[in-house]
């Protein structure tokens, strides 16, 4: 593959995945530009793998690389500290009264879902903000496909417990 083809390869990754993985990164890494480093770090990564084994996979390997450098930057530097960087988006035509309502209820799901264990905050993380399947979750975290599940319904069903009893 020429030069001009691998980078328009990596140019159109970046626009796909990009601003999701900086979001990912940064949950992990507790800093923004931090995570930026570890985003373009991925991508060199990229540049420099064989596109014939990554470009099956390429969500799930982008994520997978994402993951271990920002954790090797959280080891380095500081402990993660809870981010909330998901905002509710309102519902066309909302009132100001539902979209604070809305903000409001993501703000005590994601007060909930930080007190989860990291494991369980991950993977919803990753299916829930980033869409990526179960299998695209069991490449970049480790665990097999039942465990993605397991751990996903036990976090969706700790968050609705803890929700339902604040009402």
């Amino acid at each position: 593959m020429s030069d001009a083809e691998k980078a328009a390869w990596v140019r159109s990754a970046v626009v796909l995945h990009g601003d999701a993985l900086t979001r990912f990164a940064a949950r992990i890494t507790g800093d923004v530009e931090r995570a930026r480093d570890v985003v373009q770090l991925t991508f060199l990564r990229m540049w420099e793998a064989d596109r014939a084994m990554v470009a099956p996979r390429l969500p799930a390997w982008l994520y997978t690389v994402c993951r271990r450098a920002a954790i090797d930057v959280r080891r380095k530097e500081v402990r993660m500290e809870p981010s909330s960087t998901v905002e509710a988006t309102p519902a066309l035509g909302a009132s100001p009264a539902e979209t604070t309502a809305q903000r409001q209820e993501v703000g005590r799901a994601l007060t909930v879902l930080a007190t989860l264990p990291e494991t369980q905050q991950e993977v919803l993380r990753l299916r829930l903000q980033e869409q990526l399947s179960y299998r695209e979750i069991a490449d970049v975290t480790g665990h097999s496909v039942g465990n993605v599940g397991y751990l996903i319904h036990v976090g969706l069903k700790a968050v609705r417990a803890q929700l339902g009893g604040e009402r």
